[in-house]
């Protein structure tokens, strides 16, 4: 991956360009595998996300993206070999989604962490979409990763849907305190903690 010594280049000027503040509300997740879900509202987010981690996480984690906006040309070069994106599909039905998930176990091995966006598409900035269950059956196969909610303010105004160049203004980047999986937790519940737990960010 000749390209992965840029991403940190890249991930300083976006943290410049967006002016993202990190906070870490529950403190920094302790060693070992982790899955940082967010609310997505603009094609920066992972990167953002992944500068305002500390470096020795940012080696470790990867973002998860969309195959279909991010394989081809540049944004390919881009996502894969300067970020490692874990690129998947987010359309087809329920055999899809099951082998989106064991794709993502798989390539996740004993080593990495992830960013992920469980709303599954990009949203309005204003509500936090429902989550999808995607996090929910990740988990049944990783049962051990720390999962640490992220919410992520203004980066919609930054980088609207649709345009290619940001306008500078101020974001924020809240980490909320890590959790584990319980298999016991019904699905549906698990959701909704999960998304729960990114909204309590947002009204801290």
């Amino acid at each position: 991956m000749n390209g992965r010594p840029l991403a940190g280049t890249i991930a300083a000027c976006a943290r410049v360009i967006t002016g993202a503040q990190a906070t870490w509300r529950g403190g920094a997740p302790a060693p070992g595998q982790t899955v940082f879900f967010a609310n997505h509202t603009s094609h920066l987010d992972f990167v953002v996300l992944w500068a305002c981690l500390p470096p020795a996480l940012r080696a470790q984690t990867r973002p998860v993206a969309a195959r279909d906006y991010w394989s081809s040309g540049m944004r390919r070069y881009f996502a894969v070999d300067i970020f490692n994106a874990l690129l998947v599909s987010r359309h087809g039905g329920e055999n899809s989604a099951r082998e989106t998930i064991d794709q993502i176990a798989a390539e996740m091995g004993e080593a990495y962490s992830l960013i992920i966006f469980p709303e599954g598409t990009r949203g309005d900035g204003e509500t936090v979409a429902p989550f999808k269950s995607g996090l929910y059956h990740l988990c049944m196969q990783k049962p051990g990763v720390q999962l640490v909610p992220v919410y992520l303010e203004n980066l919609n105004r930054i980088l609207p849907k649709g345009q290619f160049l940001p306008v500078p203004l101020i974001s924020r980047v809240t980490f909320g305190a890590p959790s584990l999986f319980d298999r016991s937790e019904p699905k549906a519940a698990f959701c909704e903690r999960m998304h729960d737990a990114v909204c309590a960010l947002r009204e801290s």
